[in-house]
């Protein structure tokens, strides 16, 4: 009988023949896990040592809450120590807060009214002065052609 090739089943395992991690540089601010229905964003609480107490106002009124590291057990070592939101996740003056998706899309449908309104104010205020010797169009159209390749 001819010998066979054999290794023994332990040696056969995937993890001995991957390739062995590669060293990157470290995020600098990590994902958190995402819950469903909410959307997370980072909002900022201070610039250069100094609190901005505005900025975070203004996003807690809009419905920005912060995150509990109970939610987000792994950023428990990741946080400020002298942070000023108890049980919040702040890394390099930085808040992790949550919001509920609805409140993103409402948000992002009123800005979008705004742009429009304003760009139809801009129209007519052009339009206005539009004279019939020389008229102006406003196209808002915008084409890109290539060559035609004969």
């Amino acid at each position: 009988m001819a010998e066979q090739n054999r290794i023994k089943r332990e040696l056969e395992s995937r993890a001995l023949s991957e390739r062995p991690k590669q060293w990157m540089p470290p995020e600098l601010l990590p994902e958190p896990d995402k819950e469903a229905g909410y959307e997370y964003r980072w909002i900022r609480v201070s610039m250069m040592g100094k609190q901005d107490g505005r900025n975070v106002s203004t996003k807690i009124r809009e419905g920005w809450e912060p995150v509990k590291v109970q939610e987000q057990p792994q950023f428990k070592l990741l946080t400020d120590p002298n942070t000023r939101f108890e049980d919040g996740i702040e890394i390099g003056g930085l808040l992790l807060c949550k919001t509920p998706k609805e409140f993103v899309e409402q948000r992002t449908a009123y800005y979008a009214r705004q742009n429009q309104a304003q760009a139809e104010a801009v129209d007519n205020n052009l339009m206005r002065q539009s004279d019939a010797r020389m008229p102006i169009f406003k196209e808002r159209k915008s084409s890109t052609s290539f060559g035609t390749g004969t």
